[in-house]
């Protein structure tokens, strides 16, 4: 009896590792597709919300890359992980990275542009020229 309890917990570790193992690499795949493009946005194809950062940002001169997670093989696991890294409540989509870096949602993103420091962001990360 002994011996099931200490296989099973064993057990247990060796799949929370394995666990653990292919979430790193999930966050390792969205940090390189994050750093793919200056900018870049995790988005639905019938998001409304995803449709407004993706025509703020195309109206700014920016070409962002946009991954439609409804559209990808690996979907639910991007978006845990994209989860984890946005405030807790915060919608799951759209998420925009700037340079590589985090910027936020929707209500980041509008922040940022309506106090004016959306285009330099966008300047710094080599995504508009003028």
């Amino acid at each position: 009896m002994r011996m099931q309890v200490v296989e099973s917990a064993a057990v247990e570790e060796e799949e929370a590792a394995a666990a653990a193992a292919a979430m790193m690499s999930v966050y390792e795949r969205v940090a390189r597709m994050a750093s793919g493009n200056a900018v870049v946005v995790f988005s639905a194809s019938g998001c409304c919300m995803c449709h407004v950062v993706k025509r703020l940002l195309l109206g700014l001169g920016v070409g962002p890359a946009v991954y439609e997670l409804d559209q990808l093989a690996a979907a639910a696991d991007i978006q845990a992980a994209l989860s984890q890294l946005l405030p807790p409540g915060q919608p799951p989509v759209p998420v925009v990275f700037v340079g590589g870096r985090l910027l936020g949602g929707v209500e980041k993103v509008m922040a940022c542009h309506i106090n004016g420091t959306l285009v330099p962001l966008l300047k710094q990360a080599g995504a508009l020229w003028l």
